[in-house]
């Protein structure tokens, strides 16, 4: 746990995607997922209850990755951002303040992409 109480369990996915509209046809048909479009860049998705979970973005030439990527709740993005790079990690996306939080992203030793957040 974190020093305030957060386990680290999955808190967010994202799904960056060179098609966009395919993805979130393809997930919403999938899974049933409710798909809330914001722009023509990124759309929120949620549970049965409606709350946002995850999101399907496009990506773009400058985009820091393709994929999925689970975020992981920490207390402070920056701080568990540089332990990772001291552990072994990659840093992928710079540190980036949201509407709704503060993520970043980094590849573990084996280049697993893995993302942090904080709210």
């Amino acid at each position: 746990m974190t020093s305030t109480g957060h386990r680290h369990a999955p808190e967010w996915f994202d799904i960056s995607t060179p098609d966009a509209p395919r993805a979130r046809r393809f997930y919403q048909e999938m899974f049933g997922w409710p798909v809330n479009v914001l722009d023509e860049t990124y759309a929120l998705v949620g549970d049965e209850d409606g709350q946002p979970t995850g999101g399907i973005g496009q990506a773009g030439p400058d985009s820091p990755y393709t994929g999925i990527v689970v975020y992981f709740r920490v207390d402070d993005v920056d701080t568990a951002l540089a332990r990772a790079e001291r552990l072994g990690g990659t840093r992928v996306m710079e540190p980036t303040d949201t509407p709704f939080s503060r993520i970043a992203t980094f590849a573990d030793p084996d280049g697993n992409l893995i993302g942090l957040l904080s709210r």
